[in-house]
């Protein structure tokens, strides 16, 4: 009863649109014993309260509370059926409610293909995942990679984006962070205080970039260390990475440029953050030049750049982690890492963009639209030639993405290998023994946990 009173208070206040419902069923059970034992005057008044509450329909709300607790005889058509409403009957005997048995659909062939598939996509999550399957399954047949039947095949592709997040959940428990945060994407916020424009901003074409650096310092910020310049197009979700030596004007420069001769469409628009590494005099006339749309983000607001941050999590990050890289041969390295990571992340991992964003009362409603990767973006721009889709094409056509992966795997192996030298030798001129090194460096969530370890000590 307490609970009901609290329920009806909660509401009267505006504390919560609707009933959950498992506070629907705690009314339903407290209102049953009252409805059974009173008049039929005073049910009605509780019968109007009821339905104003649970907004069931009158002659459902009654037959709800005459009911509750009872055994209830339906008739089917191959025979009559008893069913139990409520929780009271079994509870006062101590029975235990028997649960439904259904036969299982994606059995254990299933589960392992999805698995492999999940890893193989550097574990997306179930919407986008879902697109992902659809996608590469074809493109591993074309290379004779998918080590599974035909029966598996058109579960996969049928199966729906819930149920991969259910079967997924204990995988995914097994790498879950404890009191840890990591950055993540901000909310969208219009770019502003533009330093020099030649054409308006606009996110429905093709061209309008945001640029970053993420900084390798390992949370040691002395001394030099490496930076990947990260540029994102607003529209489609090319991102184009190169690691630079550090974030002197020169190389950010330098690798902008070569950024921008990788696009597969002209650059438009950049826009950054107030770093001097883009707020410099060179930056500036080289875009003056070219008439591309500069602009930068308002001072101490990351989310102004919310595309980019969030590239330098689901790119960068989670491929080298965040330990610290210094030296010259980590920086080879890591070029050669993006350079397949790009054909990879560009032609075969898809991403969702917000439509729409609704707020009811404490409630925001968020509405993506469908994933896709990329270069299928790029295909559905009216903005980009036909000459650029066609080579776009032919690309898609000789990449296995299989292939990408191993080769992504054993470039990451290379890396560890040459911060796990480096650091030996750093440890023998310091004297110092006890250096902790990870077992296992390949793009896995077991090496995104360590690197984050590592750099929070």
């Amino acid at each position: 009863m307490k609970k009901l009173e609290e329920i009806l208070k909660k509401l009267k206040e505006g504390g919560f649109m609707s009933l959950s419902l498992k506070e629907k069923k705690a009314v339903i059970r407290e209102e049953s014993r009252l409805y059974k034992k009173t008049t039929k005057k005073e049910k009605e008044k509780i019968l109007d309260e009821f339905v104003k509450l649970t907004g069931y329909s009158r002659c459902y709300a009654s037959y709800v509370l005459r009911t509750y607790g009872k055994k209830v005889i339906v008739e089917l058509e191959n025979g009559k059926r008893n069913v139990f409403v409520g929780d009271d009957l079994y509870s006062e005997r101590g029975l235990k409610i028997r649960k439904r048995k259904r036969e299982r659909i994606y059995g254990e062939e299933v589960f392992n293909a999805l698995v492999y598939l999940w890893k193989m996509s550097d574990y997306l999550c179930g919407k986008r995942l879902s697109v992902y399957v659809k996608e590469i399954i074809p493109v591993l047949e074309r290379f004779n990679e998918f080590p599974f039947n035909e029966e598996v095949k058109e579960k996969l592709i049928s199966i729906s984006p819930a149920t991969i997040d259910r079967l997924l959940k204990n995988e995914k428990n097994k790498f879950k962070l404890k009191g840890k945060t990591l950055t993540k994407p901000g909310t969208l916020l219009k770019h502003s205080i533009p330093i020099r424009t030649f054409s308006e901003w606009n996110e429905e074409e093709p061209g309008f970039v945001e640029a970053d650096l993420v900084g390798h310092d390992g949370g040691n910020l002395r001394g030099e260390f490496l930076y990947s310049l990260d540029v994102t197009d607003v529209h489609t979700g090319w991102t184009e990475t190169r690691a630079i030596k550090n974030k002197a004007q020169v190389w950010t420069f330098n690798a902008l440029k070569e950024i921008r001769r990788e696009f597969p469409f002209p650059i438009k628009g950049i826009d950054s953050d107030n770093g001097s590494e883009f707020i410099n005099a060179h930056l500036l006339n080289y875009c003056e030049k070219e008439h591309i749309t500069f602009t930068r983000a308002r001072p101490y607001r990351k989310n102004d750049n919310c595309f980019v941050e969030q590239k330098n999590y689901s790119v960068v990050r989670r491929a080298v982690g965040y330990v610290r890289y210094d030296t010259d041969g980590e920086l080879k390295i890591m070029d050669k890492l993006y350079s397949v990571l790009r054909l990879y992340t560009n032609f075969f991992l898809p991403s969702m963009k917000l439509r729409e964003k609704t707020r009811i009362g404490s409630k925001v409603m968020k509405k993506y639209d469908k994933p896709k990767t990329p270069y299928e973006r790029i295909l559905e721009s009216e903005k980009v030639s036909e000459e650029v889709k066609e080579k776009l094409r032919r690309t898609y056509e000789t990449l296995n993405p299989l292939l990408l992966k191993r080769q992504i795997d054993k470039i990451t192996q290379e890396l560890s290998r040459a911060y796990d030298k480096k650091m030996k030798e750093r440890a023998k001129k310091t004297q110092k023994t006890d250096v902790k090194l990870p077992n296992d460096f390949p793009l896995s969530q077991n090496n995104f946990v360590y690197n984050l370890n590592e750099a929070t000590k």
